[in-house]
């Protein structure tokens, strides 16, 4: 695969912790130098802004999908190599999902980890076998780690839930991964 397109769910807010912005930014400016594009909400703010901001720093390609009813309040990021406006937000995760090699979720808030649930079903269903990286910056998603670890303790799923999902400490360890799934 020489140009692979990373979807990555984030939040459109930085967060407290001033490391989640500086992963977002250094994973954008990984892409661009990988040459792999970014699928992305389309937001200028947080860390969706962030992560979009980096890449096109560095060259990057940039695939942008937002809502028409969260294009202002997002502020919506026109300026990317590509920017589709969808009806709603399941045709934004489908057009994300659909334009994308793998999925990468950094920090993010209810919907960072709607859009981590629905992939992680379709995988679960065997819809799809694109890898699900979390960036874990300072143990961020540790609490779902163990949330999906006590799911399946509890008999409502089985390992493989688990095994669909893989931990990236830091930007280094992500990059690995995405070089590992890309070969």
């Amino acid at each position: 695969m020489s140009h692979p397109s990373i979807c990555v769910f984030c939040g459109s807010r930085s967060g407290l912790n001033p490391k989640y912005e500086a992963q977002a930014k250094a994973f954008g400016r990984t892409m661009a130098q990988k040459n792999w594009r970014l699928v992305y909400g389309a937001g200028d703010v947080g860390l969706m802004g962030a992560v979009a901001n980096a890449c096109q720093a560095e060259g990057g390609d940039t695939f942008g999908v937002i809502p028409t009813h969260l294009l202002k309040r997002e502020v919506g990021k026109t300026d990317l190599t590509r920017f589709v406006v969808t009806e709603n937000m399941h045709e934004r995760k489908k057009v994300m999902f659909m334009n994308s090699d793998a999925i990468v979720v950094l920090p993010g808030g209810a919907g960072s980890l709607d859009e981590f649930f629905e992939v992680l079903t379709w995988r679960q269903l065997d819809l799809h076998n694109k890898p699900l990286i979390l960036l874990n910056t300072d143990g961020y998603w540790d609490p779902l780690v163990a949330m999906l670890d006590h799911v399946i303790a509890q008999g409502f799923a089985d390992q493989s839930l688990r095994d669909f999902v893989q931990i990236a400490p830091d930007v280094d360890a992500l990059e690995a991964a995405l070089v590992r799934a890309f070969s």
